[in-house]
């Protein structure tokens, strides 16, 4: 549970999200904390997520959300096969609610666009009903399987939900 004096403090923090360029143990720390999470509710067949060295492979873009110096969350777009795709999107609890999620999202979408895409996909877990909300929220709508995931076996993604939001405009 946040402390009152915690959860009043977090109004006058910086919040900065930079592009990261190699594995960082902020990295390191992020997808760790994430796998952990995602770990207590998914099989290994079921997660589809990239491994640290995946991450910093060409054709994917990996951020990391700072609020005053500190690591608040992570996210990436992979562009392959004609989509861009969010990958490994996380908050650190303690930073939930404080828009840390919106300021990544929203550098995705940037980052998705300057490279010509108008749509942006993800794939989540069906336990994931945070952050399912949380997209339907910022625009993104439930949709058919895509990409690599369409090839998959059905007991593999049994357990997914897929989204797509456009970014025209």
């Amino acid at each position: 549970m946040i402390h009152r004096a915690w959860e009043e403090s977090l109004d006058f923090m910086s919040l900065e999200v930079i592009k990261v360029e190699s594995p960082t143990d902020e990295v390191r720390l992020l997808i760790g904390e994430l796998d952990t999470e995602l770990n207590a509710n998914y099989s290994a067949e079921q997660r589809h997520g990239f491994n640290i060295s995946r991450l910093f492979q060409p054709g994917i873009s990996f951020f990391v959300a700072r609020m005053d110096g500190n690591p608040a969350g992570c996210g990436g777009v992979a562009f392959a096969d004609g989509l861009a795709e969010v990958k490994r999107m996380y908050v650190r609890p303690i930073f939930r609610g404080c828009n840390v999620a919106q300021a990544i999202l929203a550098r995705l979408e940037q980052e998705a666009r300057s490279q010509g895409f108008n749509r942006l996909v993800l794939e989540t877990g069906d336990a994931q009903a945070a952050a399912m909300r949380f997209y339907q929220r910022q625009g993104f709508t439930r949709c058919e399987t895509f990409g690599e995931y369409a090839k998959m076996p059905a007991a593999s993604i049994v357990r997914s939900v897929f989204f797509e939001k456009r970014l025209d405009g």
